[in-house]
């Protein structure tokens, strides 16, 4: 859902709401992937989590705005506690404010954040701005003051020097926050993003874990990826990198993973902080098996939290009584997160299309038709594909 909307003297400014989109996803495509996926196949899978969009595009060569703000709410708009949390660096050439209190306390009591490099500060004054609006505090928390946003790089196709990010474009992507399905691709904070050189962005995905004992929990990831190498990518096993090699941005940027990944999980499972930091760093793995290496110039950052014991973690007397997964439990979420990662990437990819940014720079969306004939050539195509 999309409506045009005037604010701050842009020409027009598109606001996405976090409904379903009508484009194909990755396994509309005959896309294989390990894994069970939950009702959405997207991070709002797990109860209680909402996300909102504010998408700009506007004008074009040296003021051409392409580039917006993501919201994960882990509880709601209205909840005003905290989630037990971890994070994880898999390679820190970028930013994820409030970490070291996340790290600290083993807790989560703000929105997650995700829009473009340059406007980190006015997103995250804004956060405070909007909770306090709200009466989430009336006075200094770390969990309300400390909020977390990160963010990814998309100066190649948006005037990133414009600051053109506003505190009305953080409100509107809260105050949208919705449950259930998701847009993906040129949305939100992914508008003007790349990965593996082609387009990139917003995309989400989700994993079903059963244990033995019947339980079922819900692992869930949402990214913003703008990273990796043409040459190393690999969807489903198939170097598909090598196998369309042309496409590549008209503007040129060295083939050499420069970029970043922003990865939120969200799980109902419950586990501890010290268990959430080992799921965050899990997600790298899915980085991985798509042919993200964690270069040099990029920032790969991973944030994960549990809906699990919330009323105890938002406790500030007495005694908390927990649940807590035992270790010997935790593989499975493990590979859930591999799994879920890897999907929404290329989830991220395939929703994506062709868009011109800034100095007219071009970067094309992955080909649908040719991605399945590299698939089908390497016998990996599910030829009647599977929702």
């Amino acid at each position: 859902m999309k409506r045009s909307i005037s604010l701050l003297a842009l020409s027009f400014v598109v606001l996405s709401i976090a409904h379903a989109q009508t484009k194909p996803r990755a396994r509309d495509l005959g896309i294989p992937f390990e894994g069970m996926p939950g009702q959405f196949n997207a991070i709002t899978d797990v109860k209680g989590v909402e996300v909102g969009y504010t998408t700009l595009i506007s004008g074009e060569g040296k003021s051409a705005i392409r580039t917006g703000v993501t919201a994960i709410l882990p509880q709601g708009k209205n909840f005003k506690g905290r989630v037990f949390a971890g994070w994880h660096t898999l390679n820190g050439n970028g930013e994820m404010t409030g970490t070291t209190w996340v790290e600290e306390s083993g807790g989560l009591g703000s929105p997650v954040m995700i829009t473009n490099t340059h406007s980190v500060g006015v997103v995250r004054d804004a956060v405070i701005e909007w909770g306090v609006k709200r009466g989430v505090s009336d006075g200094y928390s770390g969990d309300f003051s400390l909020p977390v946003v990160a963010e990814t790089y998309d100066g190649l196709l948006n005037d990133i020097n414009g600051f053109h990010v506003q505190k009305e474009h953080v409100f509107q992507a809260l105050d949208s926050a919705k449950s259930g399905p998701l847009a993906e691709g040129n949305v939100g904070g992914g508008t003007g993003m790349v990965a593996h050189l082609f387009k990139g962005g917003t995309g989400t995905a989700s994993r079903i874990v059963k244990d033995k004992d019947t339980t079922t929990y819900t692992v869930a990831v949402l990214v913003q990826a703008n990273y990796g190498a043409r040459q190393f990518l690999s969807i489903a096993g198939v170097p598909v990198g090598r196998e369309i090699s042309d496409l590549l941005p008209s503007i040129k940027r060295e083939d050499s993973g420069q970029g970043s990944i922003i990865i939120v999980v969200a799980t109902d499972a419950p586990l501890l902080p010290h268990q959430l930091k080992r799921i965050a760093q899990r997600a790298g793995l899915g980085v991985g098996i798509m042919g993200g290496m964690g270069e040099n110039p990029s920032g790969d950052i991973f944030i994960a939290f549990s809906t699990a014991n919330a009323a105890e973690a938002s406790k500030d007397d007495g005694i908390s009584n927990l649940t807590m997964l035992p270790n010997e439990k935790i593989s499975r979420l493990f590979r859930a997160t591999a799994q879920a990662t890897e999907e929404a990437i290329v989830n991220a990819m395939v929703a994506a299309e062709t868009l011109k940014g800034v100095n007219g720079n071009t970067v094309y969306a992955l080909p649908h038709g040719r991605l399945r004939d590299a698939l089908r050539k390497y016998n990996r195509l599910r030829e009647t594909p599977k929702k």
